[in-house]
């Protein structure tokens, strides 16, 4: 009997079910199997000095102002920006219903720099 000398259709329908079956049974067996989960054991401090609150320095208290002051002028910029773009979209749209951003009126002040 030769078994390595088989026709194998993958496209069978009895391949695709073995198929299915092992992918399903795989996926079931991945969500069931038990994790290890890892304990984290705290020691406790050996000396005084781990057992005190870190308390900033001159240079710490400095670096944290100044990246207060960056986040402030950059809120302080998205604002601007914002009130630009409602300034902007207010340009665009008239009351008639046109919209432009600059309105071209013959003979108005436009026009006479044109020509």
């Amino acid at each position: 009997m030769k078994l390595w000398n088989r026709n194998i259709c993958l496209t069978s329908p009895t391949a695709i079910m073995v198929i299915v079956i092992l992918l399903f049974s795989t996926i079931v067996l991945a969500n069931v199997w038990p994790e290890e989960i890892e304990e984290i054991k705290e020691t406790p401090p050996t000396n005084n000095e781990e057992t005190q609150m870190w308390i900033p320095t001159k240079e710490d208290i400095a670096y944290q102002d100044s990246m207060f002051t960056i986040i402030q002028n950059t809120q302080n910029d998205v604002t601007d920006i914002k009130e630009d773009i409602v300034h902007i979209l207010e340009r665009l749209d008239y009351e008639d219903g046109t919209y432009d951003s600059i309105r071209y009126v013959k003979g108005g002040p436009i026009d006479k720099r044109r020509n």
